[in-house]
């Protein structure tokens, strides 16, 4: 019953008894609360358990939002080809609205062959309308995924993927890890590489790389390679984001000035070449260190990111850089049990930050959390703790990847294990 209905059900009562009739001031009170609009409470639920077959196992990505609310993500391992992958070669996926449900379909299976495997990383959408990835078994590659021009009722799904670039592990770089990739206005892609370049580290120390589309193909330029030397970074594993100006902004998880913690970069075009600036380097203290993720902007500039580890507690810090000043600010860095930040921070339009914690929280098994702003720094609130109702954690375990926000504030992302076939979930958190 709603409240405007209970409280005509009150006054009924009152007519009916006239030594009711003037209510009294607890009555008066009541009523009111009854006509006041309810709030909606917060809720956290799972969208799909994934069965660890077909639909793919390990989804530690997270999720993308189409423009109709639709989710797209990939899973490391499993799937419907098997393929020549340890645990199988993973998929990309697709969970659909229907009514007040979701309908899980798997887009595509990997097989380990020349279609690569094994996807770190996120989809994105691209100006075409279609997917497009990174995957890392063998050196990795860089691909596109296009649904089928007619309804078709393909378990698959019927899409087509094409690889544009396969990476060959030497200079042009080697395992695109967790990047996401990003498109510029002129139809360009940029990523990261762990691996590879001319750097001097063991196996490479990692590469940003431009794909221009050529002639019906694509070609793969790397437009810096991370060396180690000096105060250069090493070894990217988020990727990397345009300011209005053209600029990208990344993170090392290795390398700067310590020469292990991690750096902010900066890359700044000059015709065919680019230079880079070490921003800031991390110094393995209360300003955290290992960045694996990326940054993202606020509206004024300001940028947001998390590092694995360090902070007050070891277990990783959410931190503002200030490129006007240089200066890093640690936001918060009391996660408590393991912690841990490998995904990247995601801010709604009030400045709020959400991120996840990959393990502690409550049960030790990952939590999804929201900072808030005020005059006396940012408040930390845990919006959900995983694992509530014990091992095997029906509700999901793990989260290594951020959320994703849409337009009405509600919150979607991926753990890497529990539900019910222990292979992890997509969430939906209501705030």
């Amino acid at each position: 019953m709603r409240g405007r209905e209970r409280s005509r059900s009150l006054i009924s009562l009152a007519r009916l008894h006239p030594a009711n009739a003037i209510p009294s001031i607890a009555t008066l009170i009541l009523l009111t609360v009854l006509m006041m609009p309810s709030a909606q409470a917060q809720t956290f639920t799972v969208l799909h358990s994934l069965n660890g077959l077909q639909d793919g196992y390990y989804p530690i990505a997270g999720v993308t939002i189409a423009p109709n609310g639709d989710l797209y993500g990939t899973t490391e391992y499993m799937g419907l080809s098997g393929g020549n992958c340890y645990l199988g070669c993973g998929t990309v996926f697709r969970l659909a609205r229907k009514g007040s449900g979701w309908i899980f379909t798997t887009l595509y299976s990997f097989t380990g062959g020349t279609d690569g495997g094994n996807s770190f990383a996120r989809v994105i959408f691209g100006p075409d309308g279609s997917l497009y990835g990174t995957t890392s078994e063998g050196d990795g590659t860089v691909f596109n995924l296009k649904p089928p021009p007619h309804a078709t009722a393909n378990v698959l799904g019927g899409w087509t993927e094409t690889v544009l670039y396969s990476f060959t592990g030497g200079a042009d770089g080697a395992i695109p890890e967790g990047a996401d990739l990003v498109f510029d206005h002129a139809g360009n892609l940029y990523g990261t590489t762990a691996g590879g370049g001319t750097g001097n580290c063991q196996g490479g120390c990692g590469t940003v790389y431009k794909l221009t589309p050529s002639n019906g193909g694509w070609t793969e330029s790397v437009i810096h390679t991370f060396t180690t030397q000096g105060e250069d970074g090493q070894r990217p594993w988020g990727g990397v984001i345009f300011d209005q100006s053209g600029d990208l902004y990344g993170t090392t998880q290795n390398g700067g000035a310590y020469r292990a913690y991690g750096t902010i970069y900066k890359l700044i075009p000059a015709g065919l070449t680019w230079t880079e600036q070490i921003l800031y380097s991390f110094q393995g203290k209360d300003d955290g260190e290992f960045p694996y993720s990326g940054v993202i902007f606020d509206q004024v500039g300001n940028l947001y990111g998390s590092t694995c580890c360090g902070g007050s507690d070891g277990v990783g810090t959410v931190y503002e850089f200030t490129p006007s000043s240089g200066t890093l600010t640690t936001l918060y860095s009391n996660f408590g049990g393991y912690g841990g930040l490998d995904g990247s921070l995601v801010m709604d339009a009030a400045g709020n930050l959400y991120g996840t914690t990959q393990s502690g929280g409550a049960y030790n098994f990952g939590s999804v959390f929201k900072l808030t702003p005020g005059s006396g720094g940012w408040t930390y609130t845990s919006l959900h703790d995983f694992c509530a109702g014990g091992y095997p954690c029906s509700d999901g375990a793990l989260p290594h990847g951020g959320v994703a926000l849409d337009p009405q504030g509600n919150l979607y992302g991926t753990t890497a294990e529990g539900g019910t076939s222990s292979s992890g979930v997509i969430w939906e958190f209501t705030p």
